[in-house]
C-alpha cells in the first residue's frame, strides 16, 4: 500500500509541475494560434489568466481534457506501475539501481 502511495504521490508532483509550467507560459503572455472552436469564436488569446480562464473554455474543449487527462492516466501512467519510469527517460538517460532511487527521492523531496 505504501508504494502504492507513493508512486501516486509521484505522478501527481509530476503532474502538477507540468501545470504551473503552462499557467508560467500562459501568463507570460505565450500563446497558441488559432481558436478553440471549429467556427473561429473564441481564440486562445480570449481565454483569460488564472482560474477564471477555466470557465471560458468551451463544453467541448473540457471534455476534450477530461477524456485526455483520462486516457494519459490510464494508458501512459498506469497506476500498477511503482517504479516511477513512465517511459521518458531522465533527460534522454536511463537511470538504475541508486542513482534511480536517488533521484526519485530527490524528486519527491523537491515537490514537497
Amino acid at each position: 500500500a505504501f508504494e502504492r502511495r507513493r508512486a501516486v504521490e509521484r505522478k501527481h508532483g509530476r503532474i502538477s509541475m507540468v501545470a504551473v509550467v503552462g499557467m508560467l507560459v500562459h501568463n507570460a503572455g505565450i500563446e497558441l494560434p488559432g481558436s478553440m472552436t471549429l467556427d473561429g469564436s473564441v481564440k486562445f488569446s480570449d481565454i483569460s489568466d488564472g482560474f477564471t480562464g477555466l470557465f471560458e473554455v468551451p463544453a467541448f474543449g473540457l471534455a476534450q481534457i477530461l477524456l485526455g487527462t483520462g486516457l494519459m492516466e490510464l494508458v501512459t501512467w498506469p497506476a500498477s506501475d511503482y517504479s516511477g519510469d513512465y517511459g521518458t527517460g531522465y533527460l534522454g538517460q536511463t537511470l538504475e539501481g541508486e542513482e534511480l532511487k536517488f533521484k526519485l527521492d530527490m524528486e519527491l523531496n523537491q515537490g514537497r
